[in-house]
């Protein structure tokens, strides 16, 4: 039974007495409650560590046992290499199983040779990679270590091997089977004898030589980042989650109640001609108050089972981080009648309290003896290397991590976070710069760094990138607009030019409350004064005023309002609520088809500001009946632009939408959007099939022909999903595509992969010797992409805050004969088309309507829209 369930059912046991107060979080059972039932799950069972599930992957072998442990010795993790030991002796790093994660499908196609373009203007950038260096002759030796007789206990194994430190030296790496060193020994095969201290049983050791790795194996760079790890430790930076932080440099926001820790997120990588480290600044935020601190405040403002629902609502799916040992995990639900004086067994079967646990290991005194517990159970792949019990965390020891949703609506939140977070190029090189010298500098380090034969170069990398022509943006009779390449913005030139194909808005309804209604009529006014410039004729809409604000008073209002000729339904709101909203958009997507405008009053609120806003909701108006605002030259014929993306279900755990858009006309500006549904077990390809051949015979409709040539721009996929798309997805797609138009279509494909969560960043040099942000337009093919990728990075955005991100194409297929130079400039191209902003984005305008839709659908239709709007960009 869920935490949330046990709310209810202990609300119901009370009977008709609705007067007692709910339990606060830390009182005790009051003499009314029952007794916790037989429902309750019981505290862990001995026999093992519980592993934490996502970002709370239990890694190695703990120092004291933590609560719900069978004993007082963590299970040693086998679940990759990055623990292993170097040189230390120390088996809590060791590990057994290792990962492919240093390998890279291969997906460049065969024709391309150079996938260098060669237009624009040479810019000369730097980037946060530094270079690893090594000898010209630098190999690392791999060898197989048997004990005869076999010894089972990998601590053993390493007390064993490690003895002979005369034969080995002090520079080594190993996982309990496999031993890598930097210098090869004089023998292929080499055989010692080690007794064991506790019986002196006398040991076999054979060490066999099985590979020379050059720099450039996998092996290799696994090796470097479990090293690299290491020399972070050596800085004083502390691993939390999947990154390295410095606790010492923590900033505090108490106004907010949040701490901004520094870290740097780190790799090293095989790159075009050498091996690299990718090294960017990266913060975690964390709040100063406990999960204890916000449970009270939450029972404050609550009033009897609410308080449950409330603290279920706001905390499970949440990362929590215990400081006591730096680790995060995620809270799965809430165990109501444990406390901290509840016991569980240690391995060797014995009880201990939570209260004694913590004081005996930690030397931790817990304040609060009547609070529940957090429950954080393993996920798929815990279980799967055999972490199945269940970890049980105490409130007061716990602090939340990121920010809330609540908190990023906050504009003063943000803003005060974004002064420590969001770091200029100047600031940001020096950063990495002094990063970089203090690790080179650092005595502990050079020693390590020393025994491999490695060390990191000083300087940035520096490469030599183009800047793309600046695009011609034309409106209707072939106006052209002064876009200026350096702000990516060109809506101050949009006034009095006439849109690409205006629409007559003619016929449409505005709902509103009583109170807005002023609101509503000044709209309206604004709108009919703003369109007529910009081409498109606004007549007087059909107005409905409501006597509230409930959800049904809308719904009402557009049932009696909205006919079939209806053109657009606009409903102002008092607050952004989204089950008002959610509402709204399931009437107008899916129950009467219609495109809608929901605007929120507090928008219209600033009369200064209401034309600037009638504007931006006049261009969103003549969008989603089916209008263009403004379009580039394609010097393409018969093209379709896919942009595929997709986003999780709120409704639904486990089932995610994947948003289709698909262009129809030359000048890719009218799209035909569908979306498809997939559990966790199910390929996109499945249903995105189907979606494809609906959009090819719309195709065929609208312009007499299939499409000669088709591009997909892949986003929303991992880093473990790029095979699977080259090697399935995409195979059956091309299939699709040929059976949607006859044995005798063949279309020319190009599927690009598009990856915006990277860590890459460039800086050009301004005047004076100072770094800035690169322009739009910035294209980087060299050094820092890999050899096995026909990929490119292109800064297209314009950023005037902080440091701006690029974003990485990945062209995993390519039959359309268009040179690296063209993929790159149609790429950009597709960059200006969104026209939800007046400027560049960082995708491809279809990856980011295909975005709109799967957020719309996942977040508030959670059906199928009718494909009366297919046509339409309603989900602007």
């Amino acid at each position: 039974m869920s935490g949330r369930a046990r709310g209810r059912a202990r609300g119901r046991a009370r009977g008709a007495d609705q007067t007692e107060p709910a339990r606060r979080p830390g009182e005790g059972e009051s003499k009314s409650m029952p007794a916790p039932t037989s429902s309750a799950p019981a505290p862990a069972p001995a026999g093992g560590p519980p592993g934490p599930s996502g970002r709370a992957t239990y890694r190695g072998g703990a120092a004291v046992p933590r609560p719900g442990m069978g004993g007082g010795e963590g299970q040693v993790p086998a679940d990759e290499l990055a623990k292993m030991s170097i040189g230390t002796g120390d088996a809590s790093q060791v590990t057994q199983k290792r990962r492919p994660r240093y390998t890279d499908p291969e997906t460049k196609p065969a024709w391309i040779t150079d996938k260098r373009g060669t237009s624009g203007t040479a810019l000369p950038v730097k980037t946060n990679y530094f270079r690893l260096e090594s000898k010209p002759d630098w190999h690392l030796y791999q060898y197989h270590v048997d004990f005869n007789p076999p010894v089972d206990s990998k601590r053993l194994k390493i007390a064993l091997l490690f003895h002979h430190e005369e034969l080995l030296g002090k520079t080594k790496a190993f996982d309990g089977m496999v031993l890598f060193l930097p210098h090869k020994l004089q023998q292929n095969v080499t055989e010692v004898y080690s007794k064991k201290n506790f019986d002196d049983t006398q040991v076999r050791v054979t060490i066999t030589l099985t590979n020379e790795l050059p720099p450039t194996s996998p092996q290799c760079l696994q090796v470097f980042n479990i090293i690299f790890r290491r020399v972070l430790t050596m800085v004083d930076m502390q691993l939390i989650g999947r990154n390295y932080f410095n606790p010492k440099l923590a900033v505090q926001i108490p106004q907010h109640k949040l701490e901004v820790m520094p870290g740097f997120v780190t790799s090293i990588l095989r790159y075009e001609t050498q091996t690299l480290l990718c090294a960017d600044i990266s913060h975690k935020i964390l709040r100063s108050d406990t999960v204890l601190d916000i449970m009270y405040e939450m029972y404050n403002r609550s009033a009897g089972d609410a308080f449950y629902e409330n603290c279920i609502r706001k905390f499970v799916g949440s990362i929590v981080l215990t400081r006591y040992n730096n680790k995060t995990y995620r809270v799965d639900d809430f165990e109501w009648d444990l406390r901290p004086t509840s016991t569980f067994k240690l391995r060797k079967g014995e009880d201990i309290s939570y209260v004694d646990y913590y004081k005996k290991n930690y030397s931790i005194t817990i304040n609060d003896l009547n609070q529940p517990l957090l429950v954080s159970r393993p996920k798929k792949k815990d279980i799967k290397v055999g972490r199945t019990e269940v970890l049980y965390l105490l409130p007061e020891l716990c602090c939340l991590t990121g920010l809330s949703d609540e908190a990023r609506a906050d504009f003063s939140v943000m803003k005060d976070v974004a002064a420590h977070t969001r770091i200029a190029p100047q600031g940001r090189t020096q950063t990495l710069t002094d990063f970089i010298n203090q690790i080179n500098t650092n005595q502990a380090v050079k020693t390590e760094m020393g025994g491999w034969g490695l060390r990191f170069s000083q300087d940035l990398v520096q490469i030599n990138a183009r800047v793309a022509p600046p695009e011609k943006i034309m409106q209707r009779y072939d106006a052209v607009l002064n876009y200026k390449q350096e702000d990516a913005d060109w809506s101050r030139d949009m006034r009095g030019k006439e849109l690409v194909t205006p629409v007559d808005l003619q016929r449409w309804v505005i709902v509103f409350t009583r109170k807005n209604s002023a609101m509503a009529q000044d709209l309206v006014q604004t709108l009919s004064k703003v369109g007529p410039p910009m081409g498109m004729r606004i007549n007087q809409p059909t107005p409905c005023e409501i006597p509230d604000d409930r959800n049904d008073s809308y719904l009402s209002a557009l049932r009696q309002q909205v006919q079939q000729d209806t053109q657009m339904a606009l409903c102002i709101l008092p607050t952004n609520r989204k089950d008002r909203y959610d509402a709204i958009k399931k009437f107008c997507c899916v129950d009467h088809p219609v495109p809608s405008q929901v605007v929120v009053g507090r928008t219209l609120s600033k009369k200064q500001m209401l034309m600037s806003v009638a504007t931006k909701i006049a261009i969103q108006l003549n969008c989603k009946l089916g209008g263009e605002v403004w379009h580039l030259e394609i010097p393409l014929k018969g093209l379709m632009v896919v942009g595929i993306d997709t986003y999780h279900d709120s409704a639904k755990k486990g089932r995610s939408v994947g948003g289709i858009v698909c262009s129809m006309n030359r000048n890719l500006t009218r799209y035909y959007s569908s979306c498809t549904f997939q559990m966790q077990t199910q390929e996109l390809v499945d249903g995105a099939c189907i979606k494809m051949r609906g959009a090819l015979e719309k195709y065929h409709e609208v312009n007499g022909a299939l499409p000669e040539r088709i591009i997909v721009f892949r986003d929303g996929v991992g880093d473990g999903q790029l095979q699977a798309v080259h090697e399935h997805e995409i195979p059956q797609m091309i299939d699709c595509f040929k059976k949607a138009g006859g044995t005798e279509y063949s279309p020319k494909v190009g599927v690009v992969v598009v990856k915006k969560r990277i860590n890459t960043r460039f800086f050009a040099s301004l005047n004076r010797g100072q770094l800035g942000n690169p322009p739009p337009g910035t294209i980087i093919d060299t050094e820092v992409t890999k050899p096995e990728w026909y990929d490119f990075f292109l800064v297209s955005q314009s950023v005037r805050q902080g440091t701006v991100t690029p974003t990485h194409y990945n062209v995993v297929w390519d039959t359309t004969g268009l040179k690296p130079d063209h993929m790159q400039r149609l790429t950009y191209k597709m960059c200006h088309l969104y026209y939800n902003w007046p400027g560049t984005i960082r995708v491809p305008a279809p990856c980011q309507y295909a975005h709109k839709l799967a957020f719309l659908v996942g977040q508030s239709i959670h059906r199928d829209p009718s494909p009366a709007l297919a046509d339409r960009l309603y989900f602007l």
